[in-house]
């Protein structure tokens, strides 16, 4: 029997349940709150980190292994956090990578992290958000992190609806954390990323992620001894990282971007745009030219694999590259217009390995 495996949609479902938000369900099983949950979600900090360098952290003793969770493809933050907020999968909600082709454009590619004032968020994003869906239930909802997402094309698309409190310091983000669950029911989500900045551009396990991994432990510590008695804190992730060691450049030294209009996605999870009436050849000669280190999907074929879950809408569709190209192996696929960039960072993530998908949820 092929067992179940839960991801971040299924965590905010419970958690919204367990507040008694309305047409939610409890995959998870966590049950009845005290009526004031946090979730901290720590960028890039996957399963296998956090076992293999955990035990230099006291704060992990601490906590409750509750369960793996898995990232949906791709694993990256964009997308990652849309499933979180809207708690459909990347079918549905379409933020299908780092970088998107937006249909009918002049072939322009939309960083999801970054965005473009030409996109209008509640457009591209048209799912309701679960923090959307509370406030309107008379649930608190507040979202703290840094000043700079406040009101970002990225934050209005995925997580539209809670209060925003910006702060960047780590003693000012536990601060407005504790006074944002005051009330009952109440919901905070609260977001750190320099983990994932240090490990791509260190690597994991390097003395610069092991410092921020501290400062992460540093800051779970301190939201857990403030918050009010009876909040349930959850810890979880995006996605994990793999160091890579193997770097292909796209179109050096081979001919891989013969028929190719656009490269979209991130060096793991490559979304491959081509000219039409040539996807058939191309995709057959990525295939020959890879083998086994690389899977190689046409569309159709992710659609009928179900790689951005078992719905895709046409907005999904449209947005969705020709090829679609997944690393087994470390191996980066790297865009020549972005060498200096992809090639220079050490972690990278976007892929199916369990490295990148596998990720914890923790409680206290």
């Amino acid at each position: 029997m092929k067992s179940v495996k839960f991801g971040l949609a299924d965590l905010t479902n419970s958690i919204f349940n367990s507040l008694g938000l309305p047409e939610t369900i409890d995959p998870l099983g966590i049950a009845q709150s005290g009526m004031r949950e946090c979730l901290i979600l720590i960028d890039g900090m996957g399963k296998d980190a956090v076992e293999k360098y955990g035990e230099q952290f006291s704060v992990f003793s601490q906590l409750k292994f509750h369960q793996t969770l898995y990232a949906n493809f791709p694993s990256t933050t964009a997308t990652s956090l849309s499933t979180l907020g809207t708690g459909v999968l990347p079918g549905v909600h379409g933020m299908l990578g780092y970088t998107v082709r937006v249909p009918r454009s002049d072939n322009r590619l939309l960083n999801a992290l970054k965005w473009d004032e030409r996109v209008d968020p509640v457009m591209w994003q048209k799912v309701p958000t679960f923090f959307e869906r509370a406030i309107s239930n008379s649930i608190s909802v507040t979202h703290v992190a840094a000043k700079r997402y406040e009101g970002s094309g990225f934050t209005q698309a995925a997580l539209r609806g809670a209060k925003y409190v910006g702060a960047n310091g780590i003693d000012e983000m536990v601060q407005a954390v504790k006074l944002a669950l005051a009330p009952k029911p109440s919901f905070v989500y609260t977001y750190l990323n320099s983990l994932d900045s240090a490990g791509h551009s260190d690597g994991v396990g390097s003395d610069k992620w092991l410092t921020a991994l501290r400062q992460v432990c540093d800051f779970i510590s301190k939201i857990v001894q403030s918050v009010p008695e009876g909040t349930r804190v959850w810890i979880t992730s995006d996605h994990g990282m793999v160091n890579s060691t193997e770097q292909i450049v796209l179109g050096q030294d081979n001919n891989l971007l013969e028929n190719v209009t656009l490269i979209g996605g991130e060096p793991r999870a490559r979304h491959i745009y081509l000219a039409k009436g040539s996807e058939g050849e191309s995709i057959a000669h990525w295939r020959e030219f890879f083998g086994s280190k690389v899977q190689i999907f046409s569309k159709a074929d992710a659609i009928g694999a179900g790689l951005f879950g078992q719905t895709v809408t046409e907005d999904s569709a449209d947005r969705m590259g020709d090829l679609i190209a997944i690393p087994n192996t470390d191996l980066i696929l790297i865009d020549p217009a972005r060498v200096r960039e992809e090639s220079s960072m050490v972690g990278h993530h976007g892929g199916t390995t369990e490295r990148e998908v596998e990720i914890p949820l923790l409680l206290v």
